[in-house]
């Protein structure tokens, strides 16, 4: 892939021992010819996440405590910010998404001039693997609501693997720097700012994989957790919230 752009790849962790270190090792094999950095943006884990992250030659910025999936976020962007990267791509610390597939999301970066790019699981092509019935419904009910509030097509809004170019945030109306966006508010947020200013937005196929075991595929607190998820939607769209 022949490009000019600058591309880092932000993998938000908290208490990934033992997975994250597949990750980094599957990036570099699958996409190493994509990305210029692979940035490991550790969230007060407690067990050994960073240090695997830079045994594998990782760059890592660890939080002194756990601030939140949105936290870990913007600190990634803000380092790409801060060293004039152009686009992100955003993958879990969990091995459930297939770094093969980031050439998926940016390619109509690179080549279409989109600006927001995210994985689908539910759409053609697309794949889901041992995914439990608990987070199929969800997931879905969810994509169908920000399909309903944005006019969007959206197939699937709160799936973490995706791309964006950075300058969408030279947009002072899309302001990621707000505390109530700490937890897992920031991803759908985000998402909903790109859709409702009218920057270029498409969904691509994507794979989820989820462990075979009941436990280990998220860190998710039942309510709370769908709470922040769902909240953006309801504060954005009712004004409550810029």
């Amino acid at each position: 892939m022949d490009r000019k752009d600058k591309i880092l790849i932000i993998v938000p962790a908290f208490n990934e021992e033992g997975k994250i270190k597949v990750v980094i090792s599957r990036i570099k094999k699958e996409a190493s010819g994509l990305i210029d950095e692979i940035l490991v943006v550790d969230d007060g884990s407690v067990d050994s996440t960073a240090s695997e992250a830079k045994d594998k030659g990782a760059t890592v910025i660890s939080h002194d405590s756990n601030k939140g999936v949105g936290a870990t976020m913007r600190t990634g962007i803000e380092y790409g910010l801060k060293n004039r990267y152009d686009i992100v791509v955003m993958i879990g610390a969990d091995n459930q998404d297939n770094p093969a597939e980031i050439n998926r999301l940016l390619h109509p970066i690179l080549y279409d001039n989109f600006d927001f790019v995210q994985g689908s699981r539910y759409m053609a092509g697309g794949e889901r693997v041992n995914m439990p019935l608990f987070r199929l419904v969800t997931t879905l009910m969810y994509s169908f609501l920000l399909k309903i509030i944005t006019g969007f097509p959206v197939s699937d809004g709160t799936n973490g693997f995706r791309a964006f170019r950075l300058n969408i945030l030279k947009d002072k109306r899309i302001n990621l720097w707000q505390a109530w966006l700490d937890r897992y508010e920031l991803e759908p947020y985000l998402f909903y700012k790109v859709i409702e200013y009218n920057f270029k937005v498409k969904e691509v196929p994507v794979t989820k994989y989820y462990p075979r075991e009941k436990i280990g595929y998220t860190k998710m607190i039942p309510i709370i957790s769908w709470w922040s998820i769902l909240r953006p939607l309801i504060l954005l769209k009712l004004g409550i919230k810029r």
